[in-house]
Order: structure tokens, then sequence, then C-alpha cells
């Protein structure tokens, strides 16, 4: 985004602190009709539960004082019991520190509250998840206690008097823990094991985030506002490849330092100024990174290779730096900017008294914004494993986003992160069903009267993901399933309400009518390919894991079309003969090998681009940004490597003849580079590359490697589970006609 220095208010006369690493846009402070629109703000707000009242904020106080007495009581047992003097022992202390929406306060009513229970050097983890836990359970006021050891971040949950909390731990290397402690401080973090330092983090970040704005107060009205947006529109989900709380709060407070005496109002409008300008993967920061010597991994991406392929990077203030969103996809980016460019429409409307704050948190036309769906099931046969069963499929839904990214038909792939209860007529054997809706824009194949699509090899690539953890942490059990078929708009009332259907099609009606031009997606859906025969369609059947593979076929794809990219090229893209299924974008394999050779393009001539695990993609290609170039960024900051996505080819034949090149220029430089790159050796290594050469996806991630437990992402060498639990996959084949 560009900052003009001609836009920015300055009053050398009464000099403001300075907020952020750059200066700010502007110091002008609101005007009585600003404060008039934040008030009917506030009103829209009300009527989602947004604020509580006095008396909730007041029990939620007594249930954090009640447990911190408890942590106290805890560790002073915990003393005791390892022969420290009495004099120690009366003064360990102990501390609950709070953290995410409450500590920045913005929860809303009956929200859960973030916590992290501070001890000093001799009481251990261990000591936490046995003795603080056996404490728990016999205390008056707790309920569904249960702990999560294994997790990223260790956690004990548990309900107290009505309020669910999530209890995290840190020792310190400290004989004593204070009332005063601060956890601001960098030095707290020497000779603190990985576990700790990720506990710490949450605070860490939630406290300097506050110290990082000019207004709490205002900051906290619009964080309010947006998050309640996000949540509305869909995009509010750090598990499904969103944005989570802390991103969303970093993002608004990036913007408050822009505008830093600006009411709410006014602010809720400049953040959907800032973002749908922010030129991705420029990253957003909110202050300068600061040195230190805890050699703590930090992101860096001038350091870190795979840091430069985030797409959308939101880095936290506290050291160790890391990205917040790291999920994000390239199809959940499209979808959050377009959000973003609607609520600037929205907002320019409100402040110009066209419209009101409800129109901005209207719920989106999910069902009948696509013509092409594919329904994901799972299902269990009891409550219990239905709860597992569901929680470790939606985590793993952004691995299946992004096999359907790299298929070189789609154009883009929409979870709507919102489940729904699944059709029990369907699924006689189980009595649980829970169903998650991914809308698929397929791209349009220039001379090709048909295009047949098979999409199996993507899903089976996806449950055998699932399938694998719940094997190595013990979770399948008998009557756990997962199904995906694919259907047209107008079959979605076999699942779901009629009245569910009609509901958001009389909003996407008023939508259409207020939201003016069509967004470019609208423009793609139209343009693409439509369903005219689903052939196999969503027909479940039994296969071997480890064997079944879509035959080999050599697939000429027409010229791809980015949705930030106007460079065609045509490809003809082998398929390896590896079996291993193909991890998502986000979820790279640790120590794969790449062995494959890469052919010199020319006008009459194909390539095949070495990738993660042998297989075979065509290559990322880096391309200038539509808008704002050459603009300074409001960060202040060069622009990192922008990347598209990488296709993968299938085995679909395609009707017709390749695309013609449109524009020889560009793919002379798309030639030459891979020229240059030519070689008689089998074996290449991956290419880091900023600007406009070609990059193919890194193979190692060491960032990843340190955030993930080998248990919470098996690799695919991994055994798929040979018992004797029936697993469901289903053929997903199609045609589309011009």
């Amino acid at each position: 985004m560009k900052e003009m220095s001609g836009n920015t208010v300055l009053d050398s006369q009464n000099p403001q602190k300075h907020y952020g690493i750059t200066s700010p846009i502007s110091l002008a402070c609101p005007k009585e009709i600003d404060h008039i629109y934040t008030q009917k703000l506030i009103d829209a707000m009300k009527p989602f539960g947004v604020f509580e009242d006095e008396e909730e904020l007041n029990h939620r106080l007594v249930v954090l004082g009640k447990l911190n007495t408890l942590v106290k009581e805890w560790i002073s047992d915990v003393s005791e019991s390892k022969n420290l003097p009495p004099s120690v022992v009366a003064t360990v202390g102990g501390k609950i520190f709070t953290f995410g929406s409450y500590r920045l306060g913005v929860h809303t009513k009956g929200a859960d509250i973030d916590a992290l229970c501070v001890a000093p050097r001799h009481v251990e983890r261990s000591d936490f998840f046995q003795s603080f836990f056996e404490k728990l359970k016999h205390q008056d006021g707790i309920r569904n206690l249960r702990a999560v050891e294994d997790a990223f971040v260790p956690v004990i949950k548990f309900e107290f008097d009505g309020i669910e909390i999530d209890l995290v731990f840190a020792r310190l290397a400290i004989q004593t823990v204070s009332d005063n402690l601060d956890l601001r401080d960098d030095s707290r973090l020497r000779s603190l094991d990985i576990r700790c330092i990720r506990s710490l983090n949450g605070c860490r970040v939630t406290d300097e985030i506050l110290h990082l704005v000019p207004n709490k107060e205002t900051f906290r009205l619009t964080l309010r506002a947006v998050k309640l947006w996000a949540k509305r529109r869909g995009i509010y989900s750090n598990m499904l490849g969103f944005l989570g709380g802390v991103s969303w709060a970093m993002l608004v407070a990036r913007t408050c330092q822009l505008y830093p005496n600006a009411a709410a109002s006014t602010l809720v409008h400049k953040f959907f100024l800032v973002f749908s300008k922010w030129e991705w993967p420029n990253p957003v920061l909110l202050k300068q990174p600061e040195e230190s010597n805890l050699n703590l991994p930090v992101w860096d991406p001038r350091v870190n290779p795979s840091d430069r392929y985030h797409l959308m990077p939101i880095i936290t203030p506290a050291y160790p730096q890391q990205n917040s969103t790291y999920n994000v996809s390239t199809s959940t980016r499209t979808v959050m900017v377009e959000e973003f460019k609607q609520g600037l429409a929205v907002t320019d409307e409100i402040l110009q008294g066209k419209s009101d704050w409800s129109k901005l948190l209207e719920p989106p036309n999910f069902f009948q914004k696509y013509r092409h769906y594919i329904v994901l099931t799972a299902s269990a046969s009891t409550e219990e494993n239905h709860l597992e069963w569901v929680g470790l499929v939606e985590s793993k839904i952004r691995v299946l986003v992004g096999n359907l990214e790299r298929n070189e038909f789609i154009t883009l792939a929409h979870v709507n992160p919102q489940s729904f209860p699944g059709n029990k007529e369907h699924h006689k054997d189980n009595n649980y069903v829970s169903m998650w809706f991914l809308g698929i824009i397929f791209r349009r194949v220039e001379n090709a009267e048909s295009v047949n699509i098979d999409l199996t090899y993507d899903i089976q690539s996806f449950t055998d993901t699932v399938y694998r953890q719940a094997n190595n942490i013990n979770m399948l059990k008998e009557g756990m399933k997962i199904e995906a078929t694919h259907v047209k708009k107008k079959q979605l009332h076999h699942y779901l309400p009629a009245e569910m259907l009609q509901k958001k099609k009389k909003l996407s009606d008023v939508n259409r009518i207020s939201s003016g031009p069509p967004s470019k997606r609208s423009s793609l859906d139209s343009n693409c390919l439509d369903s005219s025969r689903d052939t196999d369609n969503g027909t479940p059947f039994n296969s071997p894991l480890s064997t079944n593979k879509p035959t080999k076929h050599e697939a000429p794809s027409a010229g791809e079309m980015e949705r930030n990219s106007a460079e065609s090229t045509a490809v003809i893209v082998e398929k390896s003969t590896s079996v291993l299924p193909t991890q998502g974008l986000s979820i790279p394999v640790i120590g794969a090998k790449v062995d494959s050779v890469v052919k010199a393009v020319s006008p009459s001539a194909v390539c095949t681009i070495p990738t993660v695990v042998g297989r075979n993609v065509i290559p990322r290609i880096t391309t200038p940004h539509n808008s704002a170039q050459g603009q300074p960024h409001v960060n202040g900051m060069s622009n990192i490597t922008k990347n598209v996505i990488p296709k993968r080819s299938h085995s679909p034949s395609i009707d017709g003849s390749s695309k013609r090149l449109k524009e020889k220029d560009k793919f002379v430089r798309l030639e030459s580079a891979f020229k240059e790159s030519h070689s008689e050796d089998r074996k290449r290594k991956s290419v880091d590359a900023i600007g406009g050469e070609c990059m193919p996806i890194p193979t190692i991630d060491t960032s990843r490697k340190k955030r993930l437990l080998s248990k919470e992402l098996p690799d695919s060498s991994s055994p798929v589970p040979a018992n004797n639990i029936r697993v469901i996959k289903n053929s997903i084949r199609l045609t589309l006609n011009r």
C-alpha cells in the first residue's frame, strides 16, 4: 500500500508519541459525526452478544481469583514435598496470567479464558499435569476436566464455576514468582525449554500488542467490530487457513498505529482501506524485530528460505517473532482479500449515510456463490468417538485445500468454517455425522469442448493423512469414516435444509443488488466450465491404501489462470510413479528426496519440475503485482517474493489443443530461466529465488520441523493403518463442458 507524505498530517507544535515502524498516515482527530457513527456501530454489535455486563465481568474476576489461590497453594505443597526450607516455601509464590481475547479486553459473552500458570524453577511440568490436575479434580465447581499433554502448546482444559478455562504452564528459571512479575522482559526466556517458551508467548504477544497501540479503548472497540465481522463473514479460523484472534488483533493494532487519533468507526473503515490494498506477502509488523542473544528461531525470510513462501505474514511483536498466519493458503488469502474489498465498499456507503452497520455484519451467500461444491463428511458410531474424530478431521481440512489448490484445473477451493450435522439416512451405520462444504471454482480451459477431471487422488491423499495420524495416536476406532462427494449447487438441498438455502439465497439477492459491480471471483465463476455429468459421483469403494493410485497419463494443460497473474504458459507435466500421497502446500514433507530431470522449455517442448516426494508440478512463477507498482510499502519494507501456487498435472485428458501463447516476451523469460537450470544431473536442489525467477516448492521446512511433533503430522512414509477397520474412499470424476 502506498503511503504518501502529503496524506500525513503533521503537528510540530504538539508532538505525539510515534507508534509502529512508519509515520502515521493521519493525525486527524475525530469530528462529532465520527462519534455518532461509532455509537451506531456499538448499537449494531449489541444484539450479537459482543459485550458482557458488569455482573458477568465480576464473576470472571472471582473465578480467576480462586484459580490464582489454587495455584499458589499447589506450588507451596510441591515445594514442601521437595524438601525446600520453610522460609523458601513461604515465598515461592506463583501466579496466573491471562492472555488472548480476555487479556485484550475483547472477549464476548460465554467466551473462554486463556490463562498461564507461572511457577518457579523447582516445579516441573510433570507436576502440573499430575499433582495439579489431581487438585483440580477434587475442587468444587470444576467440570469437564481434561489434559492435552501432547498438544503443540500443552494445556489443561476445564470449566470453573461456569467459565471455560484453557490453562497452560511455564516454569521460569527463578526461585520465586512475585505478584509484580513482568513477562515482557526477554531475559525471562533464558534457559527455558521450547514448551515453556510457547506457553509464555501468548502472554508476551498480548501484552506487547496493548503496549504498541496509541489508545487502548479505541483499539478494543475496533477489534470487537472486526472480529465480529470476520466471524459473520466466515473468515475467522486459524485452523482452516483463515486468521485467528491474535492475527486480527495485530491487523487492527497496525491500523490504530497509522491513524492514532481516529474514532472506532473511522478505524473500521481505515482497516478495510489499508488491508484491501496491502501488497501481500509483505509482512505486517507492529515494531522492528529486536535482536537477542538467546538464539531462538525467529521469522526472517532473509535467513530462512521457507519463510519466503508464507503468503500473508503477520508477525508477532514479542521475541521470538513468529508468523501467526502460517496456515494461510492461496485460496483463503484470496477469499479474505475479497472480503476486505467488500468491507471497504460497505463502510464507504455507511460513512456516506447510504447504509448502516448492519449491512457490514450480513453473513455471506456461500451456498449461492459457487456452481460446484465438495461435501466432506466425518462420521462415527458413538458421540465420544465423533467428537474426537471431528476435531482431527477439521484440523486437517487445510491439507485437502492445499491438494485441491495444486490441481491444475482448480482456481479456488473455499472452505466454509461452519460444520453442519449430516443426514443420518445417508449414514445408516453411524448416528453421529458432521459435514463441511468447500466451494470450488474450476479453471476455464480454452480450445476444449470438454475436460475430464479426476479429484480422487487429491481426496485419497487427504484421507491418508488423517487415517495415519489417527492410527499413530491410537484414536482410530471402528466406525470412524471420512467421505467426500462432489455436488452442484442445485443438489445442495439433499444435504442442507431448504430453509437454510432459501435464507442464504435471499441474503445473496440483497448483497447482489447493493454491492454494485461483481467481484473478480464472481466473474471467474461465471466464466468457468460447468459440469454436465459426474461419473462415479460420491460412490464409496474399498481399496488398499498403499496401492491405490490413479493411472499414469500425460495431460497437456492449457494456459494457467492464476487470480493475481496475467502470465500464461503451455506445459505438459509428467506424473511421477511415486505412490506416496501429495501433501498440502502448508504441510511440507521433511527429508524428501528430489529426483527428477528439469527439461528445457521451448515453444514445442514440455517440462517437468522436481518438487516434494518426487512428484512433478508446474513451477512456482513470481508475477508482478497489478496495483500500486513501485510504491513504497506501509511497513517501509521492500517486497518479498510474490508467490503463485504451483499446479499439479492430473490424469484427465483434454479434448482439444493446448492454449496458444499470448505473451511471447513473458514466455521467453520463462524459457531462459529453465534453460539455465537444464542439467544432466538428476539430483537437483530446490532453488531459493527472489524476484522474477522460478521457484520450486522447498522440500525442507525447518521451521515447521521445529513446530510440529511427529505425532501431530506423520509424514507420508508412515504406514497406513493395517487393521480391519473399513476405510471408505470416494471416486470423484466429473466432466466439464463449455
